[in-house]
């Protein structure tokens, strides 16, 4: 009945279901706002507007080479589209919980890497391969790109896991999943389980995937509550972490006030619960240095978490978010990161409140592309926005730094070969002067400093 769109229940009943449409008339725009008082604190985003087309994505970004170098070549940050209609998958929350619990016939297989760590404990690695390759192992002398999968801090392995294991092998990628000590049946040879943002453990996962393909870059993805992981990793590494650019998916920016408030009690409680299951299996020797009846007795993440690392030490709830903290050393991220997110997640909350933009906004590292839609982790497109959307900023970026990388080596040759002589005497020097030296693909150092002109 098209009188029925006149009455304001309708807008009231559609927005509870997270299924209302904003549409907004206007031709595609690109807009740079200014924060007040400072030039260099500002924010670049660009919102798809053509014709009857609601806006549905924006890039919050400092302004700078690599961001429009980005907004001139990635075709998803402007075109994003999601699902919309009477549909479920237009409903935030069971889109989310769509993608975490729906099986997923996935056509890849993985080959583990059980690797032992310098205090005797064990995460696995799974390299995903297709199901019809015969060759189960990857040549170290091949250049293909890596691509690090860290899922979330529970240790589930998703539908957008394996999707984008899938999508990344048709892309010529050599996926890897991270899973920590005890996590997708990986076996705890030691009653020290990993923190939530403790890095080591990925320090020497990372070390030990250089050593097996040393000639590809290595890319890396989170997804949810694993970001914090991924974060604390290049944070507490700077331009050591041998990461060429990385995407977070759904990110939990700030974990204290995500584990203190708690989630509603369906989707807590489904997480307490899985978390216990898979702690049970090691009940007995965890006894030896927890408190087991307070760990299995408890009803929120915070009880868990406390129980876990809290209880049986010295340091306090608050202490152990200084060292944990996906944000304490956010300052030393020497490397390209897109966070992508929806503000109708209804996990991380809130994206005004949730969300840092001021980090955005002001350190040129960081882009975050922000969809009205998408629910946590979830997406759902035809072509699948969230894994478009990382391995096309991945090729971007590469092929941005790529293209710095030649100019700045034709600027030193023109520069050799000038002077006030003219060039005269370059004849009586070695050969070796104009020897093109060819660039290492994680030379980490070279490629990313603060004085490049991505940051300006």
């Amino acid at each position: 009945d098209p009188s029925w769109g006149a009455f304001p229940a309708r807008d009231a009943l559609l927005q509870r279901f997270g299924i209302l449409q904003q549409v907004a008339k206007g031709k595609t725009e690109k807009c740079v706002s200014e924060r007040e008082g400072s030039d260099d604190a500002q924010s670049a985003c660009v919102g798809a507007l053509t014709g009857e087309k609601q806006r549905t994505v924006a890039l919050i970004c400092k302004p700078s080479a690599l961001a429009n170098y980005l907004l001139k070549h990635c075709w998803t940050f402007s075109n994003y589209s999601p699902c919309v209609g009477w549909t479920w998958r237009a409903s935030a929350f069971l889109q989310s919980v769509y993608e975490a619990c729906w099986p997923y016939e996935s056509p890849v297989q993985f080959v583990r890497d059980n690797l032992q760590l310098s205090d005797d404990g064990v995460v696995a690695l799974d390299w995903a391969v297709p199901s019809y390759q015969k060759r189960r192992r990857t040549s170290s002398h091949s250049t293909s790109p890596v691509l690090l999968i860290i899922p979330n801090s529970f240790g589930k392995i998703t539908r957008n896991v394996l999707k984008l294991c899938e999508m990344a092998l048709s892309h010529g990628y050599l996926p890897v999943v991270f899973n920590r000590r005890n996590h997708n049946s990986c076996p705890l040879t030691t009653v020290k389980l990993q923190q939530f943002g403790d890095p080591a453990d990925l320090r020497e996962a990372v070390r030990y995937i250089r050593y097996r393909q040393p000639a590809g870059r290595l890319y890396a993805v989170s997804e949810s509550s694993g970001s914090g992981l991924l974060l604390s990793y290049l944070g507490e590494c700077g331009s050591s972490s041998y990461v060429t650019a990385a995407v977070c998916l759904s990110p939990v920016f700030r974990c204290q006030s995500w584990f203190e408030s708690g989630l509603c009690w369906p989707l807590q409680g489904a997480l307490v619960l899985y978390q216990k299951i898979c702690l049970s299996r090691y009940r007995t020797v965890l006894a030896e240095t927890l408190q087991t009846d307070t760990l299995f007795s408890s009803h929120s993440l915070r009880g868990l978490e406390e129980a876990l690392f809290c209880h049986n030490t010295s340091i306090t709830w608050d202490a152990y978010w200084e060292h944990n903290e996906p944000l304490r050393d956010v300052d030393e991220v020497a490397i390209p990161v897109l966070s992508v997110c929806a503000k109708d997640d209804p996990i991380r909350g809130d994206a005004q409140s949730t969300v840092p933009l001021e980090l955005f906004e002001t350190n040129p590292h960081f882009f975050l592309l922000l969809t009205d839609r998408g629910g946590h982790c979830g997406f759902s497109t035809q072509s699948e926005g969230n894994d478009a959307a990382s391995l096309e900023f991945f090729r971007a970026t590469t092929d941005f730094f790529n293209a710095e990388e030649r100019a700045k080596q034709l600027a030193s040759r023109r520069r050799g070969l000038g002077g006030a002589a003219g060039g005269r005497f370059f004849r009586h020097r070695s050969v070796s002067t104009c020897k093109r030296v060819p660039a290492c693909s994680h030379n980490i150092h070279a490629i990313y400093s603060w004085q490049r002109s991505y940051t300006r």
